[in-house]
């Protein structure tokens, strides 16, 4: 089935990076270096203690620098990285160029960032230490991924409505 632009434009709606290859992988063996990140990015996670609850109370009640000092490296990372693939025209592995666009502000952003944070700090988990959290065996995870499922269902069946 074709895509229509409509429909792409829709999913790329409050993203800063649009770029998608043409070329589609199939079955396991395009899908097994995903997994292999997966899994390196949760052992990273666990072993640096970034999933643990107390390690996330105390950056919230600036009681330690630790977490500031991993997000910091992360936008600092992030930002070397942009500038790298923008400044040496880096393309994807498949050749293809990486197109960043503008994203302009909107208040929602400030809506969307004061609930986010106010949910890491009463649950101690955002998207990525969550998988994490519940592969370690933190089963009361599950209850902070569905209702991190819900929240996204909400979203997706109010958004026409909020300030976009």
């Amino acid at each position: 089935m074709k895509e229509t632009e409509s429909s792409k434009a829709i999913r790329h709606q409050g993203t800063i990076c649009t770029n998608e290859s043409e070329k589609k992988e199939i079955g396991l063996a395009g899908n097994l270096k995903y997994l292999v990140a997966g899994i390196v990015f949760g052992i990273i996670l666990v072993k640096a203690e970034i999933i643990s609850w107390f390690r996330i109370q105390e950056m919230f009640r600036l009681q330690s620098f630790f977490m500031y000092g991993v997000i910091g490296t992360a936008v600092v990372t992030g930002i070397i990285s942009i500038w790298t693939i923008k400044r040496y025209n880096i393309k994807t592995w498949y050749g293809e160029r990486i197109v960043f666009d503008k994203k302009p502000y909107n208040k929602g952003q400030i809506y969307g960032g004061l609930i986010f944070g106010i949910g890491w700090a009463i649950t101690g988990a955002c998207p990525g230490p969550l998988f994490a959290q519940i592969g370690s065996g933190y089963v009361v995870a599950v209850i902070t991924l569905l209702s991190a499922i819900a929240g996204t269902w909400v979203y997706g069946y109010l958004s026409h409505k909020l300030p976009q």
